[in-house]
Order: structure tokens, then C-alpha cells, then sequence
């Protein structure tokens, strides 16, 4: 949020406003699970946002994240940083390639939308936009020659923040996707979709309510 004074809100630890299958939210609980920070989660319900998280951050989506100190991080790329820099004990934030992370969430993100979401927009070949996609994991693919993962021989903060969108397009057409002549990116995110880090972090919460309310 930009212009004027945000309420500050002081918390006993911090809260997380989420959505179990936003891929956004899911590599924010993966950094925050991998950096051992506790936190109360709040699962939302996007069609019924509770008030309290809309006081803090009134763009309305998640994830959010409000520290101990009252302090608003609204952007899970922010989310991811701001765990990491309380403890990173898989040293993710070496493995960051922030190129690679923009083009997943600028050009292959608005691809993704268009071709699993196309009745959401007007004039919309899902079928070109899913081709286009593909180009950006043929991309990824050939980073992978290089390594099990897109930087390196371990994963990083860049696998985490890509991941979950792959994941999304694969299950878009999973017979599609699985034909398609990416054996390192298949077998990458398997690897990741498999690990009990992600596992653990899709564990299903109830509709979170503030106290009181109705």
C-alpha cells in the first residue's frame, strides 16, 4: 500500500494471512517452514476476507504477513526474504537468480492465467498462450542440464518461487504436460511437489475467524 499512515498493529508472534492453493502463498509458507519461524496461520477464504486483513493490507489478496512489529509485508517474494533473513539454514538466498524468478512471474505467470483461466478474459487463445508457455519451460529445461536444480546442485530460493506455477500449468492438462519432452523439469518438479517440505506446508486449515466476529 502506497500514501498515508498504515495502523500498526503490534502481535505476540507474527500472523499469516494465506490461501492453501495460491502458488504465491505456497512458496511464502515454504520459506517461512524451511527458516523454523513461528507464526499464527490464517486461512482465508477469498470470497470472504475477513475485516482484520483487509485493515492491514486493503489490496486484498495474500499472502500477507505482519510481524511482531507490526510491520506489513504484503508481496511474497518479500515474505520469502524477510524468513530467510531470520535463518536460512539450506543457504536458499545464495541461490537466488532474480532474472529467472521475474520472467516466471511477469511474462510465463501471465501465460498461465490465460491459458487455465481463459473464460476469465476477453479474445483469449488458451492454446496460443500455453504454447507460449512452453517456450519459458524449454528455457528452464536447458537451465537444468546444468544441475538438479535451476542453480545447482541444491535448491534454492529460485526453485521455491518457480515451482508452485509450474506445478499449476502442469495440473492445468497433467496428460498434456507429462507428453511434453521436458525430462529434467518433470523430473525437477516431482522432486519438489514430493518433499516434505512442501508436503507439509498443504496441510488444510480451517476458514480462519477473528474472535467475536459473527
Amino acid at each position: 500500500m502506497s500514501g498515508g499512515a498504515r495502523k500498526r498493529i503490534r502481535m505476540t508472534e507474527p500472523v499469516l494471512y494465506s490461501f492453501r492453493r495460491c502458488p504465491y502463498a505456497m512458496r511464502a509458507r515454504m520459506a517461512l517452514s524451511v527458516s523454523g519461524a513461528a507464526y499464527e496461520h490464517r486461512e482465508v477464504v477469498l470470497r470472504d476476507k475477513p475485516p482484520a486483513m483487509l485493515e492491514v493490507s486493503p489490496k486484498g489478496t495474500v499472502p500477507v504477513l505482519v510481524t511482531t512489529e507490526g510491520e506489513v509485508i504484503e508481496e511474497s517474494l518479500d515474505i520469502m526474504r524477510w524468513a530467510l533473513e531470520q535463518a536460512d539454514p539450506e543457504g536458499w538466498l545464495e541461490r537466488r537468480d532474480q532474472a529467472l524468478v521475474a520472467a516466471n512471474d511477469g511474462p510465463f505467470k501471465h501465460h498461465l492465467d490465460r491459458y487455465k483461466y481463459a473464460t476469465r478474459y476477453d479474445d483469449v487463445d488458451p492454446q496460443e498462450h500455453r504454447s507460449a508457455a512452453l517456450e519459458v519451460l524449454q528455457r528452464l529445461e536447458n537451465r537444468l542440464e546444468g544441475g538438479d536444480y535451476l542453480c545447482g546442485d541444491r535448491r534454492g530460493f529460485a526453485d521455491i518461487a518457480i515451482f508452485p506455477f509450474i506445478r499449476q500449468f502442469a495440473n492445468a492438462d497433467r496428460p498434456w504436460f507429462d507428453a511434453q519432452k521436458l525430462p529434467k523439469l518433470q523430473s525437477w518438479l516431482e522432486g519438489l511437489v514430493s518433499i516434505a517440505l512442501f508436503t507439509g506446508i498443504m496441510t488444510k486449515h480451517p476458514q480462519w475467524h477473528e474472535a467475536g466476529a459473527d
